[in-house]
């Protein structure tokens, strides 16, 4: 292929990925328009984030297989237009359950996408070209993450809410084009087959977890419902876990995280995801519906906590090659916790510079948490299993973002509803009240009730300063476990920064050998 259309295709393939990370944090400055629109409850808001991250994470793990069987361009433009039905239907209904249901289609489209756009960069480049390509992709994806809330928010800004899915179209159709005209097809024959079991196990257990933790604050731990759906969710992934170990070429290879490198980097790195994405559901919210800032506004204002994950992961590479990933992370971990710490005493009435301050540095422990944790679990890969240890990895991490919003929502959700006071208010508006901020001061305004308002203020701050306090102990306890079990991997570290290019580069195989991540030549360096 002409090197002008090989680079032109990977602008198409970097544009698929961009609107991915678009997708992981653009609905967030949505939720409270969301909310007054369509009428969403907290529950159903964790919903429309969860389902596209829940399927997304599941169903990431076989797309690779898939692809290597039936052709990689194929199911990455399969992908892209699953992706895009589920855009053009969330851009046209007008309730929540459409709604969640348009996010899961796309998290469909997006664990298709992912895997297979890393897969194909091999059939198009090669040595320190496919590097540099492997590169631009993750920059792009890494960009779409701090673009989401400001793009977000100035659609809502112009537009109506569904605006947000809009934005998503034309990039795809973008997507679908350059894949189509210019990227080459593969596959191999050679792939093992896809376990249906181990799929559905995947997808039902997560989902039945997730559904139990969301509902639980509305319902009980003692509805018959919602204890089935944690215990049978629980199950489901217990057995999942069991079959992989016994498959010759498991989708989900459990084996890797008997190495304490890959686990305990693993590990982290989920815990990091359980924190960061929580923060990112809970915090835009508060913003909005106390601070009483709108969409744009708010996507502004959490610039500082995306710059500081941004500002790190250009930092760490040096840092990391110089003192290794153990003092990084621990070091991260603890200035994260100590930042939401300082951060659980705010107020109603705190001003937005201690916000910015304290979120900054919770960014930048972030930064200091998963982006060494992850290189240093991928670089603890043997070569062999550098995809399907790759898939494995980005699938915790997206359980573990999946799992915060859940688990993060329902106690911000809990709390508000246990402090909210609404007495003297009929019942039938004090049960919409307590639904969201967002009904409970549409249901103050309606009937002209000033203390209902301020309560609900009073409640969700309070819900807030909880969340920050649950992540904050979270945090230090990990700080505490990593300092007993994260390996020191200085010395590795140091030896494979002596050798030579010709030794750390990774071998132009076949592409089924590349499935996954953009820490690919970082894998071969540290792995041996």
């Amino acid at each position: 292929m002409a090197l002008k259309n090989r680079w032109l295709a990977l602008v198409g393939l970097t544009i698929s990925v961009l609107v991915i990370g678009f997708d992981l944090t653009i609905l967030n400055v949505a939720l409270p328009t969301m909310a007054a629109d369509i009428g969403a409850d907290t529950g159903q808001l964790q919903w429309i984030v969860d389902s596209y991250a829940v399927v997304y994470a599941s169903a990431m793990l076989p797309a690779g297989l898939l692809g290597d069987r039936f052709g990689r361009r194929k199911l990455l433009v399969t992908g892209l237009a699953i992706f895009l039905g589920g855009s053009v239907l969330g851009a046209l209904v007008s309730t929540p359950g459409p709604v969640i249901v348009a996010r899961t289609i796309m998290g469909v489209g997006a664990a298709l996408i992912m895997p297979l756009t890393m897969s194909v960069v091999p059939t198009l480049f090669k040595g320190a070209e496919q590097t540099k390509a492997i590169a631009i992709i993750t920059v792009g994806l890494s960009i779409g993450l701090p673009l989401g809330p400001l793009v977000g928010g100035w659609l809502l800004e112009h537009f109506w809410w569904g605006s947000v899915f809009v934005i998503n179209i034309p990039l795809v159709v973008v997507g679908i084009i350059a894949c189509l005209a210019l990227v080459p097809e593969t596959r191999d024959p050679s792939a093992p087959t896809i376990d249906p079991v181990s799929t559905v196990l995947g997808i039902l257990g997560l989902g039945a977890l997730i559904y139990g933790v969301i509902e639980a604050p509305n319902e009980g731990l003692t509805d018959p419902v919602i204890a089935g759906s944690l215990i049978g969710g629980l199950a489901m992934l217990i057995a999942l876990a069991a079959r992989e170990r016994r498959q010759s070429h498991p989708m989900m290879d459990i084996g890797l995280l008997k190495n304490p490198a890959v686990r305990w980097n693993t590990l982290v790195g989920t815990l990091g995801m359980f924190t960061f994405t929580g923060l990112l559901f809970v915090l835009p919210q508060y913003l909005q519906a106390v601070q009483g800032h709108d969409a744009f506004g708010t996507g502004l204002r959490l610039m500082p906590l995306m710059a500081g994950l941004i500002f790190v992961a250009r930092a760490v590479p040096p840092l990391t090659a110089r003192f290794g990933t153990r003092p990084l992370v621990i070091a991260g971990l603890v200035l994260m916790g100590a930042s939401m710490l300082v951060g659980s005493t705010t107020d109603a009435d705190t001003g937005y510079g201690f916000t910015a301050l304290w979120m900054t540095f919770t960014g930048l422990g972030a930064g200091f948490v998963m982006v060494p944790a992850l290189d240093s679990a991928l670089a603890a890969l043997p070569k062999a299993k550098a995809g399907t240890g790759s898939s494995l990895m980005n699938t915790l991490r997206q359980v573990g973002g999946s799992v915060g919003i859940a688990v993060l929502g329902s106690v911000l959700n809990a709390v508000f509803t246990d402090r909210l006071d609404t007495s003297g208010v009929p019942a039938q508006a004090a049960d919409a009240a307590e639904e969201s901020i967002v009904a409970a001061q549409g249901v103050a305004e309606k009937l002209n009730l000033a203390r209902l308002a301020e309560s609900a203020e009073s409640a969700f701050t309070h819900g807030v300063t909880v969340v920050l306090l649950v992540c904050a102990v979270a945090a230090l306890a990990t700080a505490l476990l990593s300092f007993f079990v994260l390996p020191d991997d200085r010395k590795a570290r140091q030896a494979a920064a002596e050798e030579t290019p010709a030794d750390t580069r990774v071998a132009e195989g076949t592409p089924a050998d590349t499935t996954d991540t953009p820490s690919v030549p970082q894998v071969a360096k540290g792995a041996r």
